[in-house]
């Protein structure tokens, strides 16, 4: 859990200095050219307390600041303009540009030199962080694109193979078949199908989610209509208990059915493919809190408590699982659930099983009130 806040706060460390280094240069040298002025004018009226070397350090941090938040550019123009008004305003004798000793103008010649190679030195160090943080994104990418080939690999080989062969059997005018082979050769073929659909359908999501195109389209919708559709899609080809336990009095949500319908689906399509056959999944909704609250509970095995912060995560399987599946069915819910404004949480379901819950903000309104608008 502590690496993956890390993550995060590094994620958006980096998200807000970068956009502040994306700045305009004109706003990048007003804020540096303001910053040391504002930091100068603090300095002034102590200047008596802690003499003018003192301050040629409260100069330089304010320097070594700027250099970590914005462009060369601009930080070599703070670094001139700060030692300017460190000759101006602190170095005897002061109001005039004129050095009245040799050795303070050996101090003004080093602060010079110092706060330039600082603002060099940071630039390098950003570089080579830039770098760093490129190499490491291309070698999760190379790792992503293995993991996707080799799950590939199998996930779309099997149901292909499947159709062919049975097509072939199908095709095949030596081989006499049975109206109950026919059956089952047909049956194969449309599970088959199936499966090669919610796998293109999986990774055809993720392509929206990664390219940062999905925009939801917000609309009243029918939940106890929604998540019904659900259960009697996968209720039909499942040997699981599929039970809907909603309030009846729900009202009508204003948020993007199809979206939540891909969240609805892949929750349930898991819990129904990694439990054992006769396994309850039973589905819950209501309203709180301005939100509309979905429940997808099991009575399975569950997931360990070390494995449920990496459930959400891309390619992500438990380990001793069976085979099926891309790892990318929870990513999806996930994303789907955050680009409407919501979350989802996992946890242990009692007094065995996980424990889905969906929350997303949205407005509601009932039947009734829509038909007098």
């Amino acid at each position: 859990m502590s690496a993956t806040v890390a993550l995060n706060t590094g994620s958006t460390r980096r998200n807000v200095l970068s956009r502040i280094r994306s700045l305009p240069l004109f706003q990048q040298h007003a804020i540096c050219i303001t910053a040391v002025a504002v930091v100068a004018l603090g300095c002034f009226p102590a200047e008596g307390l802690i003499g003018y070397r003192v301050t040629a350090l409260v100069l330089l941090m304010a320097v070594s600041i700027l250099a970590m938040l914005f462009r060369i550019g601009p930080v070599m123009v703070a670094a001139a303009l700060s030692a300017l008004a460190w000759n101006f305003f602190f170095i005897p004798p002061t109001f005039t540009f004129h050095i009245g000793s040799t050795e303070d103008l050996l101090l003004f010649l080093m602060y010079f030199v110092v706060a330039s190679v600082n603002a060099v030195l940071s630039l390098k160090i950003r570089q080579v962080e830039r770098k760093a943080r490129d190499k490491e994104q291309k070698e999760r990418t190379i790792e992503l694109y293995n993991t996707l080939l080799n799950s590939l690999s199998h996930e779309l080989r099997t149901p292909i193979s499947t159709i062919v062969g049975a097509v072939d059997a199908l095709q095949d005018r030596e081989t006499r078949l049975t109206g109950e082979q026919r059956t089952d050769l047909l049956s194969a073929i449309d599970e088959a199908g199936m499966r090669l659909d919610r796998q293109v359908g999986n990774l055809l999501n993720m392509g929206r989610l990664e390219s940062g195109m999905l925009e939801p389209k917000a609309d009243w919708c029918d939940i106890h209509e929604l998540i019904g559709g659900v259960v009697s899609k996968l209720g039909s080809v499942s040997d699981h208990a599929i039970i809907l336990k909603a309030d009846p009095s729900l009202p009508l949500f204003k948020l993007d059915g199809g979206l939540l319908e891909q969240v609805v689906h892949n929750m349930v399509h898991n819990a129904v493919q990694y439990t054992p056959a006769g396994s309850e999944v039973v589905i819950g909704a209501s309203h709180a809190d301005g939100s509309c609250v979905i429940t997808i509970a099991d009575n399975g095995p569950g997931f360990p408590e070390e494995e449920r912060v990496r459930a959400f995560n891309k390619f992500h399987r438990l380990p001793n699982t069976r085979s099926g599946g891309t790892g990318l069915g929870l990513s999806i819910v996930k994303g789907f659930v955050g680009a409407q404004g919501g979350s989802v949480e996992l946890g242990a379901n009692q007094p065995h099983g996980a424990l889905f819950t969906v929350r997303i903000p949205a407005e509601t309104s009932f039947l009734s009130n829509l038909k007098h608008e």
